[in-house]
């Protein structure tokens, strides 16, 4: 007799043909309520499906990520039956999951309007409220092709054709209305709930090529319940206030400009806080034995397809040829070059591990469409640094990186920290032996820093696991910034080598590890972190010096002097306008400290302080104020 294995052990017995709804009800009625589909032999299917043989069962709610992801998914297919009710002759495209939520691409000659938005929210919920039964359907692929162009939806029957011809032409119906989709799907479209909003529209090509139609894309977010919906919208505005890209422009930090797409053109206090980041980093790396290298960001192309990286990533490479008709890439990454420095010289077992480290500026190609701000960048710098040891040191030197980056993330103000673990892939290199050494040394470094981690079964890359470091910012949201790889591979394809206790030639293991990953990026991860209100070492601009009339003017040079000499960051402000004024302008360029002098001030030889946020004022002599000033100055390393 066959048997349903449960995910808790158990064994349910079954003499014919069974489905999900059957296995959740023998569970538990809450469980058959709740369920949004199942995991057969680890493949998702619709409650729906019968089961014939012996396997192992999950029934999965919204509870779990995948129960969300199809919550979210059938989300996608009702706006889509409500954009075609309010709108007849609008061609359906393509739906997605995406992160928080879903979208759908629309081709329809008039532009969908906020209003538009509203109505169509509202159409879903009718739907929602209609609870149409879902039911899954395999249709003949010409049968297909043809009907979708009979009632005019090109693009599905475009997508149709591209599918292999030894794949199953899945249909789905909610209710009336079908779409081709590979599923699974909920039950009825009652099961998706309320907790959804359309959030914006905006244009996408079709397919993602420049030279086809222009689509609308409407995109949305959904959740299991109205009070996590609530709490994403509220991100949603705090992420708006804390954007970067404007608070960016109001402290006057960077610009962007059309003739170089994805580069950043700094400004002078940007630059200051770009520099003292990597001064920052630099003295804890020196301190952590690290030693700095700096290595060409245009190599020849045989380089870049001796280590691989041209087969892998040569089309988002920047190229340039010479006239002698050779061929040069700028940087993608500076693993190769530093490998080159490895290699000048004799390495000996003694000399190992061997930590470079090199702020390396790189550049990718990526789509217009992609760019955001310093969140998404073509040129960039990576704090990256290169650890070569031999296979014993690999625990002890994964321990030490991950230590280094927890003390830093901490410095800077994020504590909440996930480790993901990814393991080893089925398409890798090297010896299992040596994917035993490095696993091993990553999960002992994961379980001694205490903190959460999820494992990525099978996500490691080619050539090794890898340990990714994802930051949780003051609104929630998840950054995945550091990362700690162990590479099998590309020493040895790059001729590194050293010479172990025997005399004999060995291949080193490498170690890539990032901090901050992009300082660009982290830089703006930064700025939304803390709103704009950076901690006074970090800050560009710490202090300006406020006379509340040019009759003090003189008073305030010879404070601003003063704050100067104490490696205070500081500007005096003599403009000819209101004290209000100006404390509102150099308040909204998020300057820490303002010191406020007029009569009472220069009598008493004093200065009244304004922190940033707080209406309170305090008044103390100059020397007491600048000292106060320095000790909260001081970076975390000093």
């Amino acid at each position: 007799m066959p048997d349903i294995k449960l995910s808790d052990g158990k064994k349910i017995p079954f003499s014919k043909t069974i489905d999900g709804f059957e296995i959740a009800n023998k569970i538990s009625k809450s469980l058959a309520k709740d369920a949004c589909i199942m995991s057969v032999d680890g493949e998702l299917k619709d409650l729906s499906f019968s089961i014939t043989k012996s396997v192992k069962v999950k029934i999965i709610t919204s509870k779990d990520k995948e129960g969300l992801e199809v919550i979210r998914h059938d989300a996608a297919h009702v706006l889509a039956m409500a954009v075609q009710e309010l709108f007849p002759g609008t061609q359906v495209t393509i739906g997605p999951v995406i992160e928080n939520g879903f979208y759908y691409d629309f081709s329809r000659k008039e532009p969908f309007t906020d209003e538009n938005l509203t109505k169509i929210e509202n159409k879903m919920k009718e739907i929602v409220d209609r609870d149409d039964l879902t039911k899954r359907e395999v249709w003949k692929r010409d049968e297909a092709i043809k009907h979708f162009k009979k009632i005019g939806e090109h693009y599905k029957a475009e997508i149709i054709e591209d599918i292999p011809k030894n794949e199953e032409v899945s249909i789905y119906r909610h209710g009336k209305w079908h779409d081709l989709c590979r599923g699974p799907h909920l039950p009825s479209t009652g099961k998706i709930g309320k907790a959804f909003k359309l959030t914006k529209v905006s244009g996408a090509y079709w397919r993602g090529n420049s030279n086809n139609e222009m689509l609308q894309r409407i995109y949305g977010t959904c959740w299991n319940n109205k009070k996590e919906l609530e709490e994403y919208l509220f991100k949603l505005k705090e992420a708006e206030k804390r954007d970067h890209r404007k608070l960016g422009k109001e402290m006057d930090l960077f610009h962007f400009r059309e003739e170089s797409p994805g580069a950043v053109f700094w400004h002078h206090k940007g630059w200051i806080l770009f520099q003292t980041l990597v001064g920052y980093m630099r003295q804890k790396q020196k301190n952590a034995g690290y030693k700095e290298i700096n290595t060409p960001e245009m190599l020849d192309k045989t380089l870049w397809e001796q280590s691989g990286h041209w087969e892998k990533f040569g089309e988002n490479m920047f190229t340039s040829e010479t006239p002698d008709e050779k061929t040069f890439a700028i940087k993608p990454m500076n693993c190769p070059g530093c490998i080159q420095v490895f290699n000048q010289g004799l390495k000996s077992y003694r000399d190992l591990p061997l930590k470079l480290s090199e702020f390396g500026k790189v550049h990718r190609y990526e789509p217009s469409g992609a760019l955001h701000g310093l969140l998404r960048v073509r040129a960039f710098t990576q704090d990256d640094a290169h650890i070569f040891c031999t296979e014993d040191q690999i625990t002890d030197e994964c321990l030490s990186v991950t230590n280094l980056i927890l003390e830093i993330y901490k410095d800077l103000g994020f504590e909440d920290v996930l480790l993901q673990f990814s393991d080893r892939p089925k398409k890798r290199v090297g010896e299992d032996k040596i994917w035993d050494k490095a696993e091993s040394a990553l999960l002992k470094a994961i379980k001694q820093s205490k903190l959460e981690y999820e494992i990525n079964k099978g996500e490691g890359a080619f050539y090794g696991p890898k340990i990714d470091f994802v930051l949780r910012d003051t609104i929630g949201r998840d950054w995945q910034c550091g990362t700690l790889q162990v590479d099998l591979n590309l020493p040895s394809r790059l001729g590194a080598s050293y010479v172990d206790s025997g005399g004999s030639k060995k291949v080193p293991v490498m170690l890539h590890r990032a901090l901050f990953g992009s300082l660009e990026r982290f830089i703006g991860i930064l700025i939304e972190h803390y709103a704009g209100k950076l901690p006074l070492w970090l800050a560009p601009l710490q202090v300006v010096v406020l006379p509340i009339a040019p009759k003090f003017d003189n008073y305030a040079k010879k404070i601003f002097e003063q704050c100067l000499k104490a490696g205070i960051n500081t500007e005096v402000d003599l403009k000819n306008q209101k004290i209000n004024y100006k404390i509102r302008e150099h308040s909204l360029s998020k300057v820490p400290l303002l010191l406020i002098c007029g009569q009472k001030e220069v009598e008493t030889k004093s200065v009244t302080i304004r922190k940033l946020g707080s209406e309170k004022q305090e008044t103390l002599s100059i020397d007491k104020a600048i000292k106060e000033i320095s000790h909260k100055n001081k970076s975390p390393i000093n």
